[in-house]
C-alpha cells in the first residue's frame, strides 16, 4: 500500500516544516511580515512628494476634465440616493464626500493618478443595508452604517498591514474584472430606467415624454460629441479635443437650459433635489456628525458584517482603479503605494460614515481617464541643444504621464466648492431626465471599453471571417463558452442585487477569482485562458511560477 505523506516524512521533517513555514511567511520578505508594504510606500511617499508639485497647462485642462467627469456621475447617483434611502444621502452629502475624499488622497496618497468618488455598486449595497435597515431591523440607518463604514476602517488597515495587495491582486485575473466592468454597465443602464420610471409615477404625461426625449437627446449629443476626435480635418484639433473630453458637460448644459425655453419651462419636471443650506438632505438632522455612539451594542457589532462586505468592495475597486491608472503603456517612473492607500481608504471610509455621507472609493473609468488626460511625449535634449521627442527602439514617439497631485487636488477643492448655497442651487436646476441620459452615456462608455463587447461581436462573426488566435491550440469555441460564462455570471449577480442578499453581492465578484484559478482550468484549454489574459497578468502568472 502507498505511504501517506504523514508516514512517509522523517521525523525531523514533522517537527521541522511547520518553523520552517512560519519563518516563510512571517520572514522579512514574507507576505504576512506586517508593516512590510506599509513600511516600503511610506518611504517611496517621501522620497517622492517633493517633485509631485508641479504645474502646466496640461495639468490644469486635467483637473478641468476631472472636475465633469467626477462631479456628474457624482449628483447622478445622488438622485438616485435621495430616493431610496429615504433622503438620508443626497446632493450635498455626495458632494461633501467627493470633495472632502479627493482633497485628502491627493494631499497624502501615495498615487495621486487614483480618483475617488462614490460608486455605483455602493449605492446598491447602501440602499439595500437601508431596506434592512428601515423594514425589517428598524433601527436607525445613518448609525448604523457610521460603524459598519468605522468597521471598514480597521479592516482597511488590517489588510494594509499584513500586505493584502501581495497575497490577493496577484491571482486577480481579467475574468473577474471584466464581469465588475460588466456590472457597471448595467447598473447605469438600469438606473436610467429607474429615473423615467420615477418621473412616469410622478409627472404629467406630457413632462414624462419630455423627459424621455431630454434622456434619450443628452445621450446621444454626448456620444456624438465623444467622437469629435475623428471629425479631421473639420475645426481645429484643439476644439475637436475640447469637444471630446467634454461631450458629457456639454450635452448637459444644452439639455439642462432647454426647458427653460418657452412653452417648456411650464412642465412639471423632476430636478435635482438639493439643500438650501449648508446642512445635510434629511429633515431633522441641524449637522453632519452623526451620533453613532447612541446605537445599542449588538447592532454594533452586527455591523462587522457589512462593515466586512464594504471592505471587500473597496478593497477590490481601488487595487483594480489603481492598476488600470498605472498600466504600462502609461510609462510612470514614480512608484506607487498599494498598502499605504489601503490604509487611507479606510481612514477617509470612516471619517465618512461619522459625518454621515456615503464613503468615496477608488473610480473606474475615471482612474485611467485620469492618466490618459496627463499623456504627453516623452522629449530630451538632442547634439545642438534642442527639445526632440524621445523615440523607443521601433522609432515610436514615447508618451508618459505628468505624475504630480495638482490636477487631483484642484478638480477635489472645485467640487468641494459645490456644498455652498449658491452653488448647490446651480446643481438643482438639473432635471432628473437629464440624469437618466448620463447614465446611459456613463454604461456605453464603460460598455465600450469593455473586452466581453467585442467577443460578442466574435461570436456573431463566422469563424472564418475571425482573425487568427495568439495560440494555435486555442479555439473560438473555448472563447465563446467563455465569455457566455461571464455574461450569465454577471446577469446572476445582477440579479442578487434585487434580492435580500443583495449586500453579499460583492463577496460573490471576490469568489470568481478561485473559480476562474481553480474550476475553469479543468474545462478550457490552457490555451484559450492564456489568450484571454492581459500581458500584465501574463507576467504575474510567470512571476508565480518561477
Amino acid at each position: 500500500m502507498r505511504n501517506s505523506p504523514t508516514t512517509s516524512r522523517h521525523p525531523e521533517e514533522s517537527t521541522s516544516a511547520t518553523p520552517r513555514r512560519r519563518e516563510t511567511l512571517f520572514s522579512p520578505n514574507g507576505p504576512l511580515r506586517p508593516f512590510r508594504l506599509l513600511t516600503q510606500d511610506l518611504h517611496n511617499l517621501k522620497s517622492r512628494y517633493k517633485t509631485d508639485w508641479f504645474f502646466n497647462q496640461l495639468i490644469l485642462a486635467s483637473a478641468v476634465y476631472l472636475f465633469f467627469t467626477n462631479l456628474l456621475p457624482g449628483i447622478t447617483f445622488a438622485s438616485d440616493l435621495y430616493v431610496l434611502t429615504h433622503r438620508n444621502y443626497g446632493a450635498i452629502e455626495v458632494v461633501f464626500s467627493t470633495g472632502l475624499c479627493g482633497c485628502i488622497f491627493a494631499l497624502f496618497s501615495a498615487q495621486p493618478l487614483t480618483i475617488l468618488g462614490v460608486t455605483g455598486p455602493f449605492c446598491i449595497l447602501s440602499e439595500r443595508i437601508f431596506a434592512l435597515c428601515n423594514d425589517t431591523f428598524h433601527i436607525p440607518y445613518l448609525p448604523f452604517m457610521a460603524w459598519a463604514c468605522i468597521h471598514a476602517g480597521w479592516m482597511h488597515w488590517v489588510l494594509a498591514i499584513l500586505n493584502a495587495h501581495d497575497w490577493t491582486m496577484g491571482y486577480v485575473t481579467t475574468f473577474s474584472t471584466e464581469i465588475f466592468s460588466l456590472l457597471n454597465s448595467i447598473i447605469y443602464f438600469h438606473k436610467a430606467v429607474q429615473e423615467l420610471q420615477r418621473a412616469h409615477g410622478n409627472t404629467s404625461l406630457a413632462s414624462f415624454l419630455y423627459s424621455v426625449i431630454g434622456c434619450i437627446g443628452t445621450f446621444l449629443v454626448a456620444v456624438f460629441l465623444s467622437t469629435a476626435n475623428s471629425w479631421k480635418p473639420l475645426f481645429h484639433k484643439y476644439v475637436r479635443m475640447g469637444l471630446t473630453e467634454y461631450a458629457a458637460a456639454i450635452s448637459i448644459i444644452i439639455f439642462i437650459a432647454m426647458p427653460q425655453i418657452g412653452e417648456l419651462n411650464n412642465l412639471d419636471q423632476q430636478r435635482l433635489p438639493v439643500s438650501k443650506t449648508f446642512r445635510p438632505t434629511l429633515e431633522g438632522r441641524e449637522g453632519f456628525l452623526v451620533h453613532f455612539w447612541t446605537l445599542p451594542v449588538e447592532w454594533v457589532f452586527a455591523a462587522i458584517i457589512p462593515g466586512g462586505i464594504i471592505t471587500t468592495l473597496f478593497f477590490f475597486d481601488v487595487e483594480v482603479s489603481t492598476i488600470c491608472a498605472t498600466l504600462p503603456k502609461y510609462n510612470l517612473t514614480k512608484p506607487s503605494g498599494y498598502a499605504w492607500d489601503v490604509a487611507l481608504l479606510g481612514c477617509t471610509t470612516a471619517l465618512c460614515g461619522i459625518l454621515g455621507i456615503p464613503p468615496a472609493n477608488g473610480l473606474l473609468p475615471q482612474a485611467p481617464l485620469h492618466s490618459e488626460s496627463l499623456l504627453h511625449t516623452r522629449k530630451h535634449r538632442d547634439a545642438d541643444g534642442k527639445s526632440v521627442p524621445l523615440l523607443d527602439d521601433t522609432g515610436r514617439k514615447i508618451e508618459t504621464v505628468h505624475e504630480q497631485r495638482w490636477s487631483h487636488l484642484l478638480h477635489a477643492i472645485g467640487i468641494f466648492t459645490f456644498v455652498s448655497p449658491p452653488l448647490m442651487h446651480l446643481l438643482g436646476l438639473t432635471p432628473t431626465s437629464v440624469l437618466a441620459g448620463l447614465f446611459l452615456f456613463m454604461g456605453e462608455q464603460s460598455l465600450c471599453t469593455n473586452p466581453i463587447l467585442y467577443r460578442v461581436f466574435h461570436m456573431l462573426t463566422p469563424t472564418s471571417e475571425l482573425p487568427p488566435l495568439t495560440y494555435k491550440a486555442a479555439t473560438y469555441s473555448g472563447e465563446h463558452m467563455y465569455t457566455l460564462l461571464q455574461i450569465v455570471l454577471t446577469a446572476g449577480i445582477f440579479a442578487v442585487t434585487f434580492t435580500p442578499g443583495a449586500p453579499v453581492f460583492p463577496i460573490i465578484i471576490v469568489l470568481l477569482v478561485p473559480v476562474r484559478l481553480r474550476i475553469m482550468n479543468r474545462y478550457w484549454k490552457v490555451e484559450t485562458l492564456k489568450g484571454m489574459h492581459s500581458p500584465r497578468e501574463e507576467g504575474r502568472r510567470k512571476e508565480r511560477k518561477g
